[in-house]
């Protein structure tokens, strides 16, 4: 591995590369796992497999390398992202959290917008975390250790637990002994299968697609508080100025790389030993799921392994981006990731385009696991291209630059000179 030498300018201006390149490395693995999702969108269609080798392969690696894994390390960039704004902020004497809270306002909304095409879009929540997180800005690294870890031992879910079990214990007797047989009702009609039309897909989206959003984010399956516990865990590394030194601390990074690869296997080891009721995690989605004390603490595991096989992935990527030969092809990616906010909500867009019925769902829903993967890699490079050569001529990506002039209520300079 060849050591560079960089000066302090040229270590800041690394340093904010491989910040893009790692996020936009990230966005690789939501938009593969939402493209093997369908985008989350029903057609109807049966997706017959032209190649089942290959199918099952990449859903084994969708299950166990990209799920929940990317959008890990793209939750983690933005509370490093908060931190490195209220620090540059505060650098020049600047109060930013007012201008913050309005700049989270204009994401809510953007969010929303997303959501029309897309109900598995996550700004609006992150929009919402954000506020959050500039109330604990104030608070102490140890602190917001501890939330963060409480969050991620899935304490929520640990108290949601527990209230259930008490309000159903006291009610179970009443409703054996008074509730009426309930007549058979049938689930309510696909927006996507009678009437196709965005109108039609985006009332479902902001109706019962949000409150599924929130059942999936905020129940039982609690992914909204990893996430939170994300958000802080990326704050106190910016607070820890891990990536002003990423460069020239290679030794460091490459320990790391081995410490998470190494607590990752020992977590799966323990999770493959230890003896576990059956649990299909979607279930944790069902309202009236009851889940016992030991499946709480075989999701709390298998969370926690999810986050250190994240950290195994960054680290993994900035070591390769360390190495010359290796990283000159990695920082291809570095202007998709400075276009995040767009090339995130063009994936969504082009999604819902894609696998809707009023789009080309027609064409598409009947694809398979290897072509839809292969898809969603065709949509990747295509956003690398554009994202190039916009950036090429243009000083933001276009919704980057709508976000900045509204965050300052002014039109800030799009054309490079």
């Amino acid at each position: 591995m060849q050591t560079v030498n960089l000066t302090n300018e040229e270590t800041t201006s690394r340093r904010i590369t491989v910040i893009d390149a790692l996020r936009g490395f990230a966005l690789l693995g939501v938009i593969l796992m939402h493209a093997l999702q369908h985008f989350g969108i029903y057609s109807g269609m049966r997706p017959e497999a032209q190649f089942p080798v290959l199918d099952e392969a990449i859903q084994w690696l969708s299950q166990n390398v990209i799920m929940g894994r990317f959008i890990n390390i793209f939750a983690f960039l933005f509370g490093l992202s908060f931190f490195i704004q209220m620090d540059r902020a505060a650098r020049k004497g600047i109060d930013f959290r007012k201008r913050f809270l309005w700049r989270m306002t204009i994401l809510f909304v953007i969010g929303i917008i997303g959501n029309s095409f897309f109900t598995a879009d996550i700004l609006c929540i992150y929009a919402v975390f954000g506020v959050l997180m500039v109330f604990l800005f104030p608070l102490k690294n140890w602190i917001l250790i501890i939330i963060a870890s409480l969050l991620i031992l899935g304490t929520p879910r640990v108290i949601m637990a527990c209230y259930d079990k008490v309000v159903k214990t006291e009610q179970t007797d009443a409703q054996q002994q008074n509730t009426p047989e309930r007549p058979n009702r049938n689930m309510p009609p696909n927006p996507n299968m009678e009437k196709p039309s965005y109108f039609e897909s985006a009332k479902a989206n902001l109706t019962t697609g949000l409150q599924g959003k929130l059942r999936y984010q905020f129940g039982m399956y609690g992914r909204g508080y990893i996430t939170m516990a994300l958000f802080i865990m990326g704050l106190v590394v910016g607070r820890l100025r891990f990536f002003e030194g990423v460069q020239t601390t290679q030794k460091r990074n490459v320990i790391l790389f081995i410490g998470f690869a190494l607590l990752a296997l020992v977590i799966s080891l323990i999770l493959n030993v230890i003896p576990q009721e059956p649990l299909n995690f979607r279930m944790l989605m069902m309202p009236d799921f009851d889940i016992s004390f030991a499946m709480l603490a075989v999701t709390a595991l298998n969370d926690i392994q999810i986050i250190v096989f994240s950290g195994v992935l960054a680290m993994g990527f900035i070591v390769l981006y360390q190495i010359r030969s290796v990283g000159k092809y990695l920082d291809v990616l570095t202007p998709y990731g400075r276009m995040g906010l767009t090339n995130y909500e063009m994936q969504g867009v082009v999604g819902s385009i894609i696998f809707s019925m009023w789009g080309f769902g027609s064409i598409f829903g009947g694809w398979g696991t290897t072509e839809v993967f292969v898809l969603g890699l065709i949509i990747y490079i295509i956003q690398i291209i554009i994202s190039k050569y916009w950036l090429k001529y243009f000083r933001y990506g276009p919704l980057e630059w709508l976000w900045r002039s509204g965050t300052y209520l002014e039109w800030q300079p799009l054309r490079k000179i």
